[in-house]
């Protein structure tokens, strides 16, 4: 983001005229809480499509390009540019919307459990927004904070503010508010339909999108992915025959346009997504994740050399400007993001078994024990890295002698390195429950049952849009690269890569019009395209199914470059050994 608005700023310069801004774009850029203008950026959309026009008549008259054409380009060019600034602020404003809303159950939820222990909506309303550090708790928190020393919650403008958005969050929060008010025997009921009707919201809303991006992701399969491919097997024919097939036009459509278009579209589909579930975030400052990236590029660069040593001795000599790049990016981006990667891993493994936790000392409350004393029977009988916190909470109080709150969330309490707003959150309202005695029991269980709830509706939504995303994930990854391997080893091998071409025409042939493609050159135009392929439909896949998240993106182009280079090198070589 701040690379974006120090080139916004940089270019804006270029345009010192006044400009008319739209009213999405100055939405946008206040939701992205940005201090960029949006004067600034439609500034900089002009001076970029005018700098693009100067380049793009400038490369169509360099290609020969007739003269009629060239301002044709240019004006395309130019108008291409300018929409792709004025419109980034928006999309990168719905991608945050959408990784806002995948936090509303979360926030729902902590509403109504604090609800169960203390019902008042300033309370419930301040648990929500000070449990989590996403936007859409920053948005409530600004709202009770604008709320503070007036007879309001924060509650009631804050579900005005977003109830075009997500109309199932403006029901929920209102039975939250209406709960503070019911009677004691009605307020549970009030409370559980509130969960209720944010999580068939979400789940509704993300069954609606998941049965309507079927079609354009078979679209952009299809026709940016098979056709290529299937192309690639008639290219060198093609040439052959005469056709006016070059390297240059073959490197422009495969790894220029091609990919291009896989972006546009995929960006398209980004901003569709209603509501995300990333991981936790995690920042650089954890003590568990290193800050500087020496380790990540001297991996790097030692799997870069060894490939640079190793792939001519197995393989063409050409193969190795692709491999070699290719395990090097990749080996470098996964130990990058590897230790973000084990904190989130180690995050959601403690909330696994939240739900046994919880219910085990509801139950226990219930029948007149202390929440301490349930703790530390349940940090016991608990299984997993939840029972291991559990139980690292417990020594800290018998050590310590501290309370709840203490064990879980103080400064070197079994949560502070834990990055769950989940966890904590429920471990806030444990330390509730602890003054609160028996009567609180009920209300534990009932965090056990809304958190149940709200893992199921993840692994559901997760698990439905895996069915849709897996098929880019293993073609990135395999099929992609299989094919396009054995297709360049069988062009190479039947003489049209610029082996024996004498029966096709040539030397000893006669009847050629133009020589094949020789294999070196195609498999390059080609391996690239395949090495861009894993990377786009990498991030298409991971950004449907968990949002465009920075680490779990990472981590999965890591996996998958090497991955796809490896396979592409092996299918040419177990391919022309047949052919």
């Amino acid at each position: 983001m701040q690379f974006w608005v120090g080139w916004c700023r940089f270019l804006a310069r270029g345009y010192p005229w006044p400009v008319d801004v739209s009213d999405e774009l100055d939405r946008a850029t206040t939701f992205l809480e940005s201090d960029l203008a949006p004067e600034t950026v439609t500034r900089a959309g002009y001076t970029a499509a005018g700098l693009g026009a100067v380049v793009a008549a400038a490369a169509a008259s360099v290609l020969g390009v007739t003269p009629a054409t060239v301002p044709l380009v240019a004006l395309a060019a130019g108008l291409v540019l300018a929409h792709v600034v004025h419109s980034t602020p928006c999309w990168l404003a719905s991608l945050r919307q959408s990784a806002a809303l995948g936090d509303a159950p979360d926030l729902v939820g902590r509403a109504v459990l604090r609800m169960h222990v203390e019902p008042t909506a300033e309370s419930a309303a301040a648990f929500a927004a000070e449990s989590d550090d996403g936007p859409l708790a920053a948005s409530l928190g600004q709202h009770v904070r604008g709320a503070a020393g007036t007879p309001e919650s924060g509650l009631g403008s804050f579900v005005a503010a977003w109830r075009d958005t997500f109309p199932a969050l403006r029901r929920a929060l209102n039975l939250v508010v209406a709960a503070a008010d019911a009677p004691a025997g009605e307020r549970s009921r009030t409370l559980d339909r509130a969960m209720t009707a944010v999580l068939r919201g979400t789940r509704d809303r993300l069954a609606s999108f998941t049965a309507t991006v079927q079609g354009p992701v078979t679209g952009i399969y299809a026709f940016g992915v098979l056709l290529p491919l299937a192309l690639v097997a008639v290219l060198p024919a093609a040439r052959v025959a005469g056709l006016p097939v070059t390297i240059g036009a073959l490197v422009v459509t495969y790894d220029g346009l091609l990919p291009a278009m896989l972006l546009v579209a995929s960006a398209w589909l980004f901003t569709r997504r209603p509501v995300a579930f990333p991981p936790p975030a995690v920042s650089r400052a954890h003590p568990d994740v290193p800050s500087r990236p020496w380790r990540a590029l001297a991996a790097g660069a030692l799997s870069l050399g060894l490939a640079v040593l190793g792939v001519p001795l197995l393989a063409p000599g050409w193969l190795t400007p692709l491999v070699a790049p290719a395990l090097g990016v990749g080996v470098a981006l996964s130990v990058w993001y590897r230790p973000v990667a084990a904190v989130r891993d180690h995050a959601k493994a403690v909330e696994s078994n939240l739900v046994d936790a919880l219910y085990l000392v509801g139950r226990r409350v219930a029948e007149g024990e202390a929440v301490e004393a349930a703790l530390d029977h349940a940090a016991g009988e608990v299984s997993g890295e939840t029972g291991d916190v559990l139980a690292a909470a417990c020594r800290r109080q018998r050590q310590l002698r501290v309370g709840v709150r203490e064990a879980f969330l103080g400064e070197h309490g079994a949560l502070a390195r834990v990055p769950s707003p989940r966890a904590r959150s429920t471990a806030a309202l444990l330390a509730l429950a602890a003054a609160e005695g028996a009567p609180a029991g009920r209300a534990i269980v009932s965090m056990a049952d809304h958190l149940d709830d709200l893992q199921a509706l993840e692994r559901e939504c997760q698990h439905d849009l895996a069915r849709v995303t897996g098929t880019l994930r293993s073609t990135a990854t395999t099929f992609g690269p299989l094919v396009a391997g054995a297709t360049v080893a069988m062009a190479d091998g039947m003489g049209l890569g610029g082996g024996a071409v004498g029966a096709l025409g040539g030397p000893g042939g006669g009847s050629m019009t133009a020589p094949p493609l020789a294999t070196p050159d195609l498999g390059l135009a080609v391996g690239a395209y395949v090495l861009l392929l894993s990377v786009v439909l990498t991030v298409l896949a991971t950004g449907l199914q968990h949002g465009l998240d920075r680490t779990l993106v990472g981590v999965r182009v890591g996996r998958a470059l090497p991955t796809a280079a490896l396979v592409y090198a092996g299918a040419f070589l177990a391919a022309g050994a047949m052919v």
